[in-house]
């Protein structure tokens, strides 16, 4: 089974929603011919590239209840073992990010690409890393495991762009508008961060709707809207 989530880094249920499906995975009984990659989403595709405070940003965006738009996040992410620190979370352009997670699936695999995912999201939303900076992103992809030379080399130029690009395109003519969206087999969708038990039954409706072969397996598992990001 292959299940393709599109995300943003910059998008803080997406990190949730990273660790509830990762639970229900890991209690799925057929994980190990699951098949989990990461594709690109921008919230803010014209966001600077010099990076601003993220309270700021969001404040201006949404007003007063930003502030307790942030604590709701940082007081569910706890339960899944995140912590955020909204106060030192920067708001950057992502596209280099994405360009990255690229690269990692592309001459990795997916599982570093998802391992390169986590420190992406943990580097954004709890150690205040600037997730657009070219210096700051070669350090973390040096912790989940991508030489460090060959990111230098991969950012410094324009390889992955293209392609970054058309799968962004390719999301939106998808009719993918909020994240994280999680794309089972290229059929059923299921938007939102949603609780491990929800994914843990799509994980195994697919699994049976594949293995039976029959023509309700053409038919979209109604989709969740709860605790997702949306443009």
């Amino acid at each position: 089974m292959k299940v393709e989530i599109y995300s943003d880094i910059a998008c803080p249920w997406c990190y949730i929603g990273k660790r509830r499906f990762e639970q229900a995975l890991d209690r799925f009984d057929g994980k190990d011919g699951v098949e989990v990659v990461y594709r690109p989403y921008q919230l803010v595709p014209d966001a600077p590239a010099e990076a601003t405070p993220h309270r700021a940003w969001l404040a201006e965006r949404y007003g007063p209840q930003s502030v307790a738009m942030d604590a709701r996040v940082a007081e569910l992410g706890l339960a899944e073992g995140i912590t955020y620190d909204f106060d030192a979370a920067l708001h950057a352009n992502t596209f280099l990010g994405h360009r990255l997670l690229h690269l990692a699936e592309a001459e990795y695999g997916a599982a570093v690409q998802g391992e390169l995912k986590e420190a992406l999201l943990k580097a954004h939303f709890t150690d205040g890393v600037d997730v657009g900076d070219r210096e700051q992103l070669v350090e973390v992809a040096a912790t989940a495991g991508l030489d460090r030379a060959r990111v230098t080399a991969y950012l410094a130029g324009d390889e992955g762009t293209a392609e970054v690009r058309a799968q962004l395109a390719e999301a939106r003519g998808a009719g993918i508008s909020a994240v994280p969206t999680f794309v089972f087999e290229g059929k059923w969708a299921v938007q939102g961060g949603q609780e491990a038990e929800t994914f843990l039954r799509v994980l195994q409706q697919v699994a049976a709707e594949t293995s039976a072969e029959t023509p309700a397996a053409t038919e979209a598992v109604h989709a969740c809207t709860d605790g997702s990001c949306a443009v």
